[in-house]
């Protein structure tokens, strides 16, 4: 292969590894993140082929879909980065909007043909969150009048990984339930009324353990959004209000993740770490809300806001790592 060739299709992977600054631990904590959902989904029994490949296609689309977004969203919030952002790929001017576009669409394709590849359910899940992500980042977040509008909405996007996990289960490899919803076309709908339960706690969980480090960088991107009208809860209620909602949040999602491990087949090896990151992470945003200096508020937002992500990742890393670890004693010992 020559060097020119061999040019065009690393420059690719060495621009998106640099695009966002994403560091190593968190690039693999995705991949423990897509396939946790289905692995809790399963629970602690035999690993056949078929579980596997739910698992690495679930990664595989997930994975897909994660950058799709991100892209999706440079491209609609370009006029906020180049106030908030500059040193993104598009204020930047590192790459044009008609190029980053292509390469969201072919994220885009691999999301929706690994999604099909595990049940047309899941299929139909991500092609509705396309959608409605789309038309979020595109319309929506700069006129919907609702106060802090944005926030409310923006994890969503992560929700769609816990539905997704269990959804694959409940349709490609149905359970002893006491649930069965019969489709004519769609594959069966096969589960337990506590496993839903389940799916709805973790969903929560997702829900405000990401919006809670979400409101700090909506701190910190204040001005910026402020300027262009974009509803944060920042913008909608004030700095300080919003350091407030997002250290409540923390908290709670705390209090859900101890809820999961009373009613699934978590251990102690995820509650432990868990309760110390949980706290560590809490401790920062207290002094978040100690700060009296708006300006400083602001600064510190970002700090904050990039410990709660990985007080977010970690957690799905320790889901994880605790049922990794329960399977080869399961299996081997």
């Amino acid at each position: 292969m020559s060097k020119e060739k061999e040019s065009r299709i690393i420059r690719p992977f060495r621009f998106l590894s640099e695009w966002r600054s994403l560091p190593a631990y968190e690039l693999i904590s995705y991949i423990f993140m897509y396939a946790s959902v289905p692995m809790l989904a399963f629970g602690i029994k035999d690993y056949n082929f078929e579980i596997l490949k739910i698992i690495l296609f679930s990664i595989i689309c997930l994975y897909s879909g994660f950058f799709a977004a991100l892209i999706w969203n440079d491209i609609t919030d370009s006029d906020i980065d180049s106030v908030a952002h500059p040193d993104r790929p598009i204020p930047s001017g590192k790459i044009s909007s008609k190029k980053f576009f292509a390469i969201a669409l072919i994220f885009s394709a691999s999301t929706f043909i690994f999604s099909i590849l595990v049940s047309f359910w899941c299929f139909i899940l991500v092609g509705f969150s396309a959608l409605f992500v789309a038309f979020h980042d595109k319309y929506l977040k700069k006129k919907v009048k609702i106060p802090a509008y944005s926030e409310i909405f923006t994890p969503i996007q992560w929700v769609v990984v816990a539905v997704f996990g269990y959804l694959a289960i409940w349709t490609a490899l149905p359970q002893h339930s006491d649930i069965i919803i019969n489709m004519p076309v769609f594959e069966n709908i096969s589960t337990k009324m506590y496993e839903i339960t389940n799916m709805f706690i973790f969903v929560i969980f997702i829900y405000f353990a990401d919006n809670a480090h979400d409101l700090p960088e909506g701190i910190h991107d204040y001005d910026g959004d402020k300027k262009l009208g974009v509803r944060t809860y920042a913008t909608s209620f004030g700095v300080r209000n919003a350091a407030r909602i997002s250290f409540f949040m923390f908290f709670l999602s705390g209090i859900l993740g101890f809820l999961l491990f009373i009613r699934t087949t978590l251990t102690y090896i995820f509650l432990i770490p868990f309760v110390f990151i949980w706290i560590y992470t809490l401790y920062y945003s207290y002094k978040l809300l100690k700060i009296k200096d708006l300006n400083e508020m602001k600064k510190y937002g970002w700090t904050v806001g990039r410990k709660g992500f990985n007080y977010y990742l970690f957690a799905f890393d320790l889901v994880f790592v605790d049922l990794f670890v329960q399977l080869v004693f399961f299996n081997y010992l």
